[in-house]
């Protein structure tokens, strides 16, 4: 009997845990796998569940037998956490292991560089040092990206279309789960002649930090850029989307679950299909594929949506340019 295992370790773009291991109980290999979960870990929430059900959908095409196991939480923001969780997955010896975060995929790149690391959701792997070679990785890590520095200055234009007298943006991100901020905000602070704006950079690492980052830009009458950040922020949406539909401060998001639930407007790429792709390489590793042989590739398709009702509600009227490009959600 031929073991296969895969596991992950998400607490990325979705802000919201997965957990999975599985066994191949093929009798031959010459047979269809049969996966078998062991462990599966997830919040039924709004944004883990769609983004969990596309990956497990895409691996049963190609293993079949693999569906959803038990509750079992071993995600955590916080950086140490992390490299606990990380290490024991590792001692575990799966043969993959799928990250969604910089630093869940930086804490697996330190526990292990042999075990193949499947990464999905990444903000600029190549300014992180977690990639040398996008078309023949070198290392045990590949994967899917989302987003690479320069996009901040398309996430101004964005606003600055939006809202066109608008003279100073805030870019806000927590160092410690976005450590590529620093060249999303050099390449912001490029567009700031072109756009007519002057950015700057607000960094938060807790609810009250963000608090005062939103009244700060309210009273200087400025819009803010949150940059994707492994999921902190969604943690702290559920305030920090109120707080700034209160103080009138127009923001856009990476990601379009804070337009779903309140935010203004949204650019980004699709996390759902991310995952798809993600679990395609993890099925391809487990039938034998190399990692030199699976390319760092990054997201090509790009959303636009716009929420209506809170752009009524900041006394908005939305361009007809934006309006032929975006999705509306009333």
């Amino acid at each position: 009997m031929k073991r296969r295992e895969f596991m992950s370790l998400v607490g990325a773009a979705t802000a919201f845990p997965v957990l999975a291991r599985a066994q191949d109980l093929a009798q031959d290999r010459t047979g269809p796998a049969h996966l078998e979960p062991i462990v599966l870990v997830g919040d039924p929430a709004e944004i883990g569940q769609p983004l969990l059900k596309g990956t497990d959908t895409h691996l049963r095409a190609g293993i079949a037998g693999h569906i959803a196991g038990q509750n079992n939480d071993r995600w955590h923001p916080d950086p140490a956490r992390q490299q606990t969780d990380a290490l024991e997955l590792v001692a575990s010896r799966p043969d993959v292991l799928l990250a969604t975060s910089t630093g869940t995929t930086r804490a697996l790149r330190n526990a292990t560089q042999t075990i193949p690391i499947v990464f999905v959701g990444l903000s600029d792997p190549v300014g992180t040092g977690l990639v040398n070679n996008l078309a023949r990785p070198t290392n045990n890590l590949t994967g899917f990206s989302l987003y690479e520095h320069s996009m901040s200055g398309k996430w101004l234009s964005l606003l600055k279309d939006m809202v066109p007298d608008l003279s100073h943006a805030t870019v806000l991100f927590n160092p410690e789960s976005a450590p590529y901020a620093p060249f999303y905000l050099q390449a912001a602070r490029q567009m700031e002649n072109r756009l007519g704006m002057k950015v700057t950079g607000a960094s938060v690492r807790s609810s009250a930090e963000i608090a005062a980052a939103i009244e700060a830009a309210a009273r200087s009458g400025s819009g803010i850029v949150v940059l994707p950040d492994g999921g902190f922020f969604a943690a702290q949406s559920g305030m920090a989307i109120p707080l700034l539909a209160q103080r009138r401060v127009p923001a856009i998001y990476a990601v379009r679950f804070y337009t779903m639930n309140g935010g203004l407007m949204s650019y980004g790429a699709d996390l759902t299909q991310q995952f798809r792709d993600g679990a395609g390489y993890v099925d391809r590793i487990l039938r034998g594929a190399e990692i030199r042989t699976l390319p760092v590739q990054f997201a090509t398709k790009f959303e636009l949506v716009i929420n209506a009702k809170a752009a009524n509600a900041l006394g908005l009227t939305v361009p007809g340019r934006l309006l032929m490009e975006a999705e509306l959600i009333e």
